[in-house]
């Protein structure tokens, strides 16, 4: 009865609220600094590395890598006569004609930018493979026709990297065997064959990790991406059982050296989110099997999503990069990020985060990432917000998560409207009251960085199609995607020298964001109150450090 009364008087509250505009109260117990948070925003994902870090330099403007740490070159050992490592991938009669050549410079030019490479291997070179089939990514979806024969190959990819890099170097970098390896679209046996297809993954997996073994060491880092956020052909809870309490193929041994397990997770569009599982519940499966069969210690990523595609343009309404240009991009990225920290999530991968996708200037989703890095390595602090019942009633919501610097007593919070409607507009007050017992009586630094339309070039760039009549049929992907600097996206010649010529200059000036800064008392109860109005779709994070 308590409850049901209590529920009562919130919903009443929200009646009482100012039109236009929702009050919500957040509170940040800053005595007690919990788990530490690693970098949410340390992976990027790249579909086809071709020859896309030959010669890299960083972005003299906007560096991503100033908080990137590894790029997951996503299928680069093998599935089409274009990924295939061999000096002929159609000559069946020699099988170790090895070429690494291609992988190698982009190893090295990621290493140049100052970042890790993440080696996604496992899709079955054709000549290897039993009955090559193409699947729905275009790739090889077939195992070995002998696992010694690619068991040959994959060590000796490794043991070139660690002739041209170092040991010590190469074991400091991150591998993975497939790609949702239990999507019948990236790999299968026979028709569609469910249990033939988890035993010939496991094989696969077992002997992959052997030869990484073999080549670099029993520390190597390794480990697994799965579909996880909807159903596959099999259930990825027998290959996590097999890794750990299975007859290893290759060895004979019990189980299989396992790292990091990761997922993918997609909502479906703007307004619409995923018919599978939550973010939350799409990692914690994985995490509550692993530990199920005494697997602890693992890392937990997601090595690819955010939102598939867009409501305009092409038939498939397809993101190129997986985000749409609208400042809700910017409180949905929030809300993803705050889902991380909270569930013990270790990083997101992106598919970019600059008008092309790793260079260029800032979408909206670059302010928010580098927001979100702001508080790696910091302790995560109790955060609390009372809408829950506005959330209920209306889809907004108004949330967040604080971290500290036990050290140094800088904390940070960051705060997000978030509502589920692309054309969301309605304000939120908020009151946000941090506990700051480290800086009580003292006189402190306050940033804020805002990130809302005025740091978007989006708006702009919206605007302009109208006036210079850019229509959707001059894209190759959905006009929604931000990526609109490479020639993949905007692919109309006339489009594209006019944005090239007359627009681009302008966006640049539009995606700049800066912070303001003050200075600010704390009372001596160590209690500080802000009160602030976040537009709709708006990310504001507050740093509060030592007056400097």
């Amino acid at each position: 009865m308590l409850r049901v009364q209590a529920l009562l008087l919130c919903i009443a509250s929200l009646f009482s609220l100012p039109f236009g505009a929702s009050q919500v109260a957040l509170t940040v117990d800053g005595a007690s600094p919990g788990d530490p948070i690693s970098n949410k925003v340390s992976n990027v994902n790249v579909w086809d590395m071709g020859t896309s870090f030959y010669g890299a330099v960083s972005d003299p403007d906007y560096d991503v890598f100033e908080f990137v740490e590894y790029v997951q070159l996503m299928q680069c050992t093998g599935g089409t006569l274009q990924r295939d490592l061999f000096r002929d991938p159609t000559d069946l009669s020699v099988l170790d004609d090895y070429d690494f050549s291609r992988l190698v410079e982009n190893c090295r030019g990621i290493l140049a930018l100052g970042a890790k490479p993440l080696l996604k291997l496992g899709s079955v070179p054709l000549k290897y493979a039993d009955d090559p089939l193409i699947g729905g990514f275009g790739m090889n979806v077939r195992p070995p026709r002998d696992y010694n024969v690619y068991y040959d190959y994959i060590r000796a990819l490794a043991e070139t990297l660690v002739q041209t890099f170092g040991r010590d170097e190469v074991a400091s970098w991150r591998f993975g065997v497939m790609t949702e390896f239990e999507n019948s679209d990236w790999f299968n046996v026979g028709d569609n064959d469910a249990a033939a297809s988890c035993e010939a993954y496991c094989k696969l997996y077992d002997y992959t990790v052997q030869a990484l073994i073999d080549a670099i060491g029993p520390d190597v880092f390794v480990g697994a991406h799965a579909m996880a956020v909807t159903e596959g052909l099999w259930d990825e809870s027998e290959f996590i059982r097999h890794v750990a309490v299975g007859t290893n193929y290759a060895t004979g041994e019990t189980g299989t050296r396992i790292c990091y397990l990761s997922a993918s997770f997609y909502d479906l569009r703007p307004g619409k989110f995923t018919t599978g599982k939550t973010l939350p519940r799409t990692v914690g499966d994985l995490r509550k099997a692993a530990e199920a069969y005494g697997l602890h210690g693992l890392l937990y990523g997601v090595d690819e999503g955010r939102i598939h595609g867009s409501a305009s343009g092409k038939d498939s309404a397809e993101l190129y990069s997986r985000t749409v240009g609208q400042t809700w991009q910017a409180a949905y990225d929030a809300r993803m990020w705050t889902q991380t920290v909270r569930n013990g999530i270790d990083w997101f991968s992106s598919w970019g985060y600059l008008s092309d996708c790793l260079h260029g200037y800032p979408t909206i989703s670059y302010h928010v990432a580098n927001a979100v890095h702001k508080t790696a390595g910091e302790r995560q602090l109790d955060f609390t917000t009372t809408t829950a019942p506005l959330r209920m009633l209306t889809g907004i919501e108004v949330d967040g998560f604080a971290s500290t610097d036990p050290g140094t007593g800088t904390t940070h919070v960051l705060v997000y409207n978030f509502r589920n409607k692309l054309n969301y507009k309605k304000r939120a007050n908020v009151r946000l009251k941090v506990s700051l017992p480290q800086f009580a009586g003292q006189t402190v630094t306050l940033r804020e960085w805002v990130i809302d339309d005025d740091c978007n070039f989006f708006d702009e760039w919206q605007q302009d199609r109208k006036t210079y009549g850019i229509t959707d049929d001059c894209f190759a992907w959905s006009p929604d995607d931000p990526c609109i600097d490479n020639t993949v996206t905007l692919r109309d010649p006339n489009a594209r020298a006019l944005y090239e010529e007359k627009l681009r200059e302008k966006y640049v000036r539009c995606a700049a964001l800066s912070p303001t800064e003050q200075k600010i008392d704390v009372p001596k109860d160590g209690t500080l109150t802000l009160r602030r109005s976040l537009s709709a779709s708006c990310v504001t994070l507050f740093e509060i450090e030592a007056e400097g």
